[in-house]
């Protein structure tokens, strides 16, 4: 990997920053954190695993985070 970068920067690519490309959710932060909202405040009792099965091109682990980082949720369902 490390002689792919080196080989990158030799080519001209100096900027560290990601480049659009295809595979990439087409659906911003902002937009992902509003709709998990809105459906958390329909559904009261919904579960990560819900949620998952709603927005399946989004991890789990991502899910988690802006429920609880992003929304400030302490508890959801355990079922």
């Amino acid at each position: 990997m490390v002689r792919k970068w080196v080989r990158a920067y030799k080519d001209g690519l100096t900027s560290v920053h990601d480049q659009e490309r295809s595979g990439r959710p087409s659906i911003s932060t902002e937009d992902l954190v509003q709709k998990v909202d809105g459906n958390v405040r329909v559904h009261r009792r919904i579960t990560i695993s819900s949620l998952s099965k709603e927005f399946p091109e989004v991890s789990r682990s991502v899910l988690y985070g802006i429920v609880t980082e992003h929304l400030n949720y302490s508890k959801l369902c355990s079922l």
